[in-house]
């Protein structure tokens, strides 16, 4: 082992135990691997030795295992789910269900034991159930002991053999992976096609094939002179005789799973983020777009500095862009995108996809039930760092995600971010919930905290949660601490419920006293605090903020003009009212929400102005 990992174990170590909460238990599982991959028949065989240690309060009597290469067989869960949804991912479609023999993708134990003790086991589908010889106690730990073997298939989905873009192996899910158990039981879910949990552990993986072979992978590699390629300074690849294979040699602390690629025409550049990671590049020489990948590099430095100042501090010593899978998909400390693209589109996929380190891999959030929380967190942190990356400077960099919310809101095809990431009935349904809707919560949090408090509860929210599986209730309580403010009306509808947001300036009019009358409704069921901005005829602007009462607070948000503090707004009435101090000839425009922050799904109505000709909102007067 080298100075570095160790160094790095010991520190990771040191934060979980420095920062563990009382109330949430880890389990944890230690593999070491070793797999030899044939490439002429594309099967591999391979070892694994598991620690696992039962940190929970429970005495277990049965452990399971994920085997999702068995998912690429005609008949499936996954295939009969892509052929049966209303809208199959294009991706998968009927691919599964056509392929042969040889291309098929499985994964089998062939024989597992406990302590030196055969035990039993079952496989079912993707699931590998496994009865323990003997149970495992609180506190406890347990050897399990396995050989398996698999066949890598057709890269449809994630994983696979010879992608669109020729790349040989991208190798996720490839082996017998521990389901998490943690405070809600087991979580042993089939695996259609959606997202993933897994315990936390430390990763000592060997991959033997053919020498020719170049091998990306999560974690740090220990034997760069055997295999050369440049992953330490001064090393040359080997010379090889003919079909002599290779073995290198990975080990990965405090990781929830491992993957790797490999192709024999990977170009292999390296690069320093100052102050941070060593970020890995493994991409075919093509003339095509070789060069696209080199202009990514330095941006893809930028975007790691920009996410360890605004967001929080990336905890390992690499991480790895990758070329394979069938678009992008992320894993602990590298990422698996296609790279047939232009500039923007390159490094958009790979700024998402590295995002993904902090919202899933070292948050760890069961993305079953919460998909939101990993894919939507990271679709607003990428698309701030974006903004910044392109130098679009964006009023508002997150207007996609709404206006993507927004039209599922208006159709009858909502469903409540509460649903399994399994359970969907449409994938539109799951795929803007999960991005876009996850993402535009932490743009009503913006609007309702302000948007310094809200990147501020962002970085406590990791620094607090990081390798402990956080809830949305543990994310909440965060931003309740951060804020000062009472949050559970925010989730509790906009997590549970499909209630839309819908707020109208209904009239503005002169008052008896001099005074100008407002009269707002809350026409949607979803209640938000109000932020109004009067425009005065002298081209002055006035902030009028409205709370809602059970916020029971105010936010401190300076948007650059006066402030005044109007009365509470209780949510069980739909009509409100306030007054303005001068005289309704003074005033130019009313407007709820001019940050475009709030979504409300019906913005022709947040408008009143005194020129009838532009008047957006020409309602008559309530009575």
């Amino acid at each position: 082992m080298n100075k570095p990992f160790l160094i790095t174990s010991l520190l990771c170590l040191l934060q979980v135990v420095a920062t563990a909460q009382p109330d949430r238990w880890q389990q944890r599982a230690e593999y070491t691997m070793a797999v030899e991959m044939d490439v002429t028949t594309n099967r591999y065989t391979g070892t694994q030795k598991l620690v696992y240690h039962n940190n929970s309060p429970d005495t277990l009597n049965r452990v399971f295992y994920h085997l999702y290469f068995n998912a690429f067989q005609p008949g499936s869960e996954m295939d009969t789910r892509s052929r049966t949804i209303e809208d199959p991912d294009p991706r998968v479609g009927s691919r599964i269900n056509a392929l042969k023999p040889d291309e098929i993708g499985y994964l089998h134990a062939q024989s597992l034991e406990q302590d030196g003790k055969a035990v039993e086991f079952t496989e079912e589908g993707t699931i590998l159930v496994v009865n323990l010889a003997s149970p495992l106690l609180p506190g406890n730990s347990t050897t399990l002991d396995m050989r398996f073997e698999g066949q890598v298939p057709l890269q449809i989905r994630r994983s696979g053999r010879d992608n669109n873009e020729g790349i040989r192996y991208t190798m996720t899910q490839w082996y017998p992976k521990l389901a998490e158990y943690d405070y809600e039981g087991w979580h042993p879910n089939a695996y259609i096609g959606r997202e993933f949990y897994g315990v936390w552990g430390d990763f000592d993986v060997k991959i033997t094939l053919d020498g020719k072979y170049v091998v990306g992978a999560t974690g740090y590699l220990q034997n760069p002179q055997e295999v050369g390629h440049g992953y330490a300074p001064g090393t040359k690849q080997p010379k090889l005789k003919k079909g002599q294979k290779l073995t290198w040699h990975f080990v990965a602390p405090n990781v929830h799973d491992f993957a790797w690629a490999a192709d024999p025409d990977y170009v292999h550049d390296m690069v320093q983020v100052p102050d941070g990671p060593v970020l890995h590049f493994f991409y075919q020489n093509d003339p095509a777009y070789a060069a696209t990948w080199k202009q990514m590099q330095p941006l893809a430095v930028r975007a790691f500095q920009i996410m360890n100042r605004d967001f929080g501090v990336y905890p390992y010593e690499q991480y790895s862009f990758i070329q394979g899978g069938d678009g992008g998909m992320e894993y602990p400390m590298a990422t698996m995108i296609t790279g047939k693209r232009n500039l923007q589109s390159l490094v958009g996929v790979a700024v998402h996809e590295a995002v993904h380190s902090w919202y899933q891999m070292v948050l760890g959030t069961n993305e079953s039930l919460y998909a939101w929380m990993d894919e939507g967190f990271t679709t607003y942190a990428s698309d701030h760092v974006m903004d910044i990356l392109f130098d679009q400077n964006k009023e508002n960099p997150h207007t996609a995600s709404i206006q993507s919310y927004i039209g599922l809101a208006r159709s009858n095809q909502q469903e409540p971010l509460t649903t399994h990431a399994d359970r969907y009935k449409r994938n539109r349904t799951y795929g803007i919930n999960s991005y876009s809707k996850g993402a535009v919560l932490l743009s009503q949090l913006s609007y309702v905290m302000g948007h310094e408090q809200m990147m501020e509860g962002m970085r406590r929210y990791y620094n607090t949660w990081k390798f402990k599986h956080p809830n949305p209730t543990d994310f909440k309580r965060v931003m309740e601490k951060t804020s000062g403010l009472e949050l559970d009306w925010l989730f509790l509808e906009w997590v549970g419920t499909i209630n839309t947001i819908d707020y109208a300036v209904r009239a503005v009019e002169a008052a008896e006293d001099g005074k100008t009358r407002v009269r707002l409704q809350r026409v949607g069921e979803l209640p938000m605090p109000v932020d109004l901005v009067v425009t005065y005829a002298d081209g002055s602007k006035e902030l009028f903020y409205i709370p809602l009462r059970m916020m029971w607070g105010e936010k401190q948000e300076d948007l650059g003009m006066p402030r005044t503090l109007a009365a509470d707004w209780p949510w069980v009435y739909q009509d409100y009212e306030f007054a303005i101090s001068r005289p309704l000839a003074e005033i130019k425009q009313v407007e709820i929400d001019p940050s475009g922050r709030l979504a409300d799904t019906d913005r022709t109505n947040n408008q009143w102005s005194s020129a009838p000709a532009s008047n957006s909102n020409p309602q008559p007067k309530a009575p």
